[in-house]
């Protein structure tokens, strides 16, 4: 038996919706816990899968963690291990960022090679040649990265060649453990990696240029306690934003700052959609429907990869040609086959998605693959005729927290229900 989510599409989204906290400031903000042997504190946590996955990895390592109310605590003083288990690693990708804070702190560290999603290539290799200047001597061992760095790590000076948000995070952490001035060029300038700069900066690392391309981190030998309120998650927002606008609602989407959906906004407005920004959220009327655009996927602050799949979803019964060039992952293209079975008329070309809107779009059963992916799934069924069927939603609870919950509020009619995998016919919802 497994969980599936049944909607029943054609009706205009509206209301107000709460986003919560970040994930992708959750999950390296609670690993960089591991810096400090004293309590750490961080608020507005989501409740989701992969934060659970996060504290299990910090409470293998020695931690002990407490979580209630989207409050965490942790203290790491007693750490006891400087090996993850593989399969921690492979179900989250960010488990990999425990091999910074290990290595500052311990002086060694095995951390098995990523998994996560399967959207295509994310190595890892602009993590290890950064810790290697630092003086970390790495080496791979049956899909395990083992680093030693005996006489701790060094100050550096490290140029990225491209701006990895991953290892601008690893990186951040581990100079904050580190005496010295450490320099990140062409740094990742997600917001996300500005509440790093806030929580290693609360713990008495001085951290300046978080948010820009070049990031300066004067570590100390020793950390104190920690905490940080998370901003709210802008890809959940803009996920509920492009539900309303496919479902050609009218809603209110509160709790996170608008300016952090970067090149987004304007994107909403040339294609047609009524925006109204206010100091931590907005006010959407898309009630005229989507226009055709033309996307590409760029670091921050271009057109975020983690929306692609959402916005090729809500372009799909938009009038006209919407072109969408994914540049930062070349297999982020799963959804695009199952928006298909929803009556979608997309092409893929190279790393180009082309998505000639239909009219409508017909409810039917389909897959999930990915956590946004499944979401894109959702963004479909919603605005689909007919009732949708979404398998595999185990994703959506990696990155959403209460989703059907915060949908039904919006006026959706979306289920949670249990499957028999052996029932093969599809009866509809």
């Amino acid at each position: 038996m497994s969980e599936v989510i049944e909607i029943q599409g054609g009706r205009p989204l509206h209301g107000e919706v709460l986003v919560s906290g970040a994930k992708n400031a959750a999950l390296p903000v609670l690993i960089a816990t591991l810096l400090s042997a004293e309590s750490c504190r961080i608020e507005n946590v989501p409740n989701l899968e992969d934060t659970g996955i996060t504290l299990h990895l910090l409470e293998q390592l020695g931690a002990v963690t407490r979580f209630a109310n989207g409050v965490v605590d942790v203290d790491a003083s007693r750490l006891n291990a400087s090996e993850t288990s593989y399969s921690l690693v492979k179900a989250l990708r960010a488990s990999f960022w425990v091999l910074g804070p290990l290595l500052a702190r311990t002086g060694s560290a095995r951390v098995a090679l990523p998994g996560g999603d399967m959207i295509g290539a994310r190595p890892v290799d602009i993590h290890l040649e950064a810790l290697a200047q630092m003086g970390a001597d790495i080496k791979l061992h049956h899909g395990v990265v083992v680093a030693s760095a005996p006489h701790g790590l060094k100050a550096a000076e490290i140029d990225f060649r491209f701006p990895s948000v991953g290892a601008t995070h690893q990186l951040m952490m581990a100079a904050a453990l580190v005496p010295g001035e450490t320099r990140i060029r062409n740094a990742a300038r997600e917001p996300e990696i500005v509440t790093m700069g806030d929580f290693l900066r609360s713990m008495g690392a001085q951290v300046e240029g978080a948010g820009s391309s070049e990031i300066t981190v004067k570590g100390r030998s020793e950390l104190g306690a920690g905490k940080v309120a998370l901003i709210g998650d802008r890809i959940e927002a803009a996920t509920y934003i492009l539900a309303v606008a496919a479902s050609r609602g009218h809603a209110t989407v509160r709790g996170f700052n608008p300016e952090h959906l970067g090149e987004f906004l304007p994107l909403l407005s040339e294609c047609g959609l009524g925006i109204k920004t206010f100091a931590q959220g907005l006010e959407l009327d898309g009630r005229k429907g989507l226009g055709a655009l033309n996307v590409r996927t760029q670091p921050y602050p271009g057109f975020a990869t983690d929306i692609q799949p959402q916005l090729t979803a809500a372009l799909s019964t938009a009038q006209g040609v919407s072109r969408i060039e994914e540049t930062i992952y070349e297999g982020r293209f799963a959804h695009v086959s199952e928006l298909g079975r929803l009556g979608a008329n997309i092409k893929i070309q190279d790393r180009e998605i082309l998505i000639t809107g239909v009219e409508k779009l017909n409810g039917a059963p389909v897959d999930a693959y990915d956590i946004r992916g499944a979401a894109a799934l959702l963004i479909a069924g919603l605005c689909a005729e007919g009732c949708t069927q979404i398998n595999e939603i185990h994703h959506l609870a990696r990155g959403y927290e209460r989703l059907e919950t915060k949908l039904q509020g919006l006026n959706a009619a979306v289920l949670k229900r249990v499957h028999d995998p052996e029932d093969f016919i599809f009866s509809g919802c």
